[in-house]
């Protein structure tokens, strides 16, 4: 095992790994820009170095601050948690050089699966199933809309580059076609620095739902069960539970496979998810994968008991996976939802400010993830994200209370601060949420009628 490790990030996911490094004995060192000199970090590392402003391409995309800061710090190992430089390839080959274990696939896994349309190949080749769409990424603007004629409306075009929810975009008809898809490419050009995209169909009612993975660098891979991530909003994940409510068992445990062979297909290593679409027959289709720790990932640590960051630090340790599959037996219902500082009734517009009163629910099976404090200024450079409220029950009925209680019991408040607070309670109310009938339309549904 390491005996340091550097924390490339920020926020809650920092605190995150900050504190697993510690119950192991692992000395942490933490990178902070100046709008998080005193941020919650600060307090659990070891040590702390300051790598830059606040602009997160000077600081925590700053990949020669960072490997600048291993080396002077002796950390051998740099756990880039998710966002910045999480599924940066070149990150990943930059670390391999210096001799600094990068926590995560190797570069070239997360090149193929960084981009969308390479990973679409990849796993149609290893027997997962796909959506009707294009084999590749495709830039002539009349090819791509014969495969969308071909494949029927409606049509989604993504970003062969995207990713977080980024770079995508529904096409409902041939006339819409051609603007959005040159539309298309501009947004990924200015984003994402690629102006490549893919076409496929695109499900109105569908689920989303994800499986957890971990490999190790032996060839040995398990899943941790799966996640229904259908509550989202622009393609933003706000509520996650595990299981997925309502998913039969069999397809469940099918979904799991099929995540497993397509993460062992590419010699894959850590954690890692795939995600899935299921249409309204039950059947389920490849999305893509994600090559780093997921926002969601504490209610899979909930229902398993397993600790992903301490088993992602094994594995890049070289140890092998101490887990069977039979090993893995979910428990109970686990849902989690992000609290957001953003007003909903500002069409979700972010709301930075200094915090006067942050208060979070404790109570049994309750679990908080945040770096938030009284005093804490929500910077506008970053993502809004405050905390991550999870909550564990026997059952699904039992977790939905324990969510709307520790809910209730949240306080945020401050200089222009708003928090998505009673949006999240609003949604968790809706009939279709609470019979587990839910699907991606959800959050839309409700805005639409809300505005109505």
């Amino acid at each position: 095992m390491f005996s340091t490790v550097l924390i490339a990030n920020r926020g809650e996911i920092a605190v995150r790994v900050a504190r697993t490094c510690r119950e192991l004995g692992i000395r942490t060192v933490a990178v902070v820009s100046t709008s998080d000199l005193d941020s919650a970090v600060t307090r659990i590392a070891d040590r702390t170095v300051h790598i830059g402003p606040g602009q997160a391409r000077r600081s925590y995309r700053n990949a020669s601050a960072i490997i600048e800061a291993a080396l002077q710090t002796g950390a051998q190992a740099i756990h880039p948690g998710y966002g910045f430089l999480s599924e940066d390839p070149d990150f990943a080959e930059i670390c391999d050089l210096y001799g600094i274990t990068f926590i995560g696939p190797p570069a070239r896994v997360i090149a193929d699966l960084g981009d969308k349309s390479r990973a679409r190949k990849l796993m149609d080749d290893a027997g997962l199933p796909m959506l009707p769409g294009s084999k590749s990424a495709v830039d002539n603007v009349v090819l791509a809309k014969e495969i969308a004629d071909d494949i029927g409306y409606p049509v989604i075009i993504k970003a062969a580059a995207g990713g977080g929810g980024r770079g995508m975009s529904v096409v409902r008809s041939a006339a819409e076609f051609a603007d959005a898809f040159r539309t298309a490419r501009a947004q990924a050009q200015a984003v994402f620095g690629d102006a490549r995209v893919y076409v496929e169909r695109y499900l109105e009612s569908a689920r989303h739902v994800e499986v957890q993975i971990l490999a190790d660098q032996h060839g040995n891979a398990v899943h941790l069960g799966e996640r229904d991530c259908s509550v989202q909003r622009r393609h933003q994940k706000l509520v996650e539970e595990s299981p997925a409510p309502n998913l039969e068992r069999e397809l469940a445990a099918r979904m799991g496979r099929a995540a497993v062979q397509g993460a062992l297909s590419v010699g894959y290593v850590g954690a890692g998810t795939v995600e899935f679409l299921v249409d309204e027959r039950g059947e389920f289709y490849f999305m893509e994968v994600n090559c780093r720790i997921q926002v969601e990932h504490p209610v899979t640590e909930m229902v398993t008991g397993i600790d992903l960051v301490r088993e992602q630090l094994a594995v890049a340790s070289g140890q092998r996976l101490s887990l069977r599959q039979e090993d893995i037996r979910p428990n109970g219902c686990s849902i989690e939802v992000r609290v957001n500082a953003e007003d909903p009734e500002r069409e979700f517009l972010p709301t930075p400010g200094r915090l006067t009163e942050f208060t979070v629910p404790t109570g049994p099976f309750t679990r908080v993830d945040t770096h938030a404090f009284p005093g804490w200024v929500v910077s506008p450079d970053y993502d809004p994200l405050l905390a991550k409220v999870i909550v564990w029950a026997p059952d699904r009925n039992q977790a939905l209370a324990r969510m709307e209680r520790a809910l209730g019991e949240m306080r945020v408040s401050g200089d222009a601060v708003e928090s998505t607070v009673p949006f999240l309670r609003e949604v968790l109310a809706q009939p279709l949420f609470r019979d587990g009938k839910h699907t991606t339309a959800l959050v839309d549904d409700l805005l639409a009628k809300d505005r109505s």
